[in-house]
């Protein structure tokens, strides 16, 4: 499985950035796809996931409290795509952004990350 992230860049507090994150490869279409973030000096943190049930169907999501109201995780199960929304951004977003996704294979969970994707903050 392969995870192919773009949409980072550059914008002022403020400002919107949407990412996105495609899943190419062996892919459960029962999962759940996300975004996590690590800033500088800090530990890797989950911004927002959402859950696939089945081809069709998606399922819950969660978010960060950092980000709730202002973040919003979407899904093409189509595409197996996920989508991050993230409007009013403030300097503290600033991070490297992962996509991740994770599902059951052969009774074991296993899960894969993308590259990353710079997203900074400033004025």
């Amino acid at each position: 499985v392969q995870l192919q992230a773009s949409g980072g860049g550059l914008v002022q507090p403020g400002g919107s950035l949407r990412l996105s994150c495609a899943a190419s490869g062996y892919v459960k279409s029962t999962n759940t796809m996300g975004w996590y973030r690590q800033a500088p000096g800090k530990q890797r943190e989950l911004v927002a996931t959402i859950a696939s049930l089945g081809t069709t169907n998606v399922g819950p999501t969660n978010y960060a409290d950092s980000v709730r109201g202002r973040f919003t995780i979407s899904k093409d199960n189509a595409n197996d795509t996920v989508h991050l929304q993230m409007i009013n951004l403030k300097p503290e977003d600033t991070a490297v952004y992962y996509c991740n996704i994770n599902f059951v294979r052969f009774g074991s969970t296993v899960e894969y990350w993308g590259q990353g994707t710079q997203v900074t903050v400033s004025s």
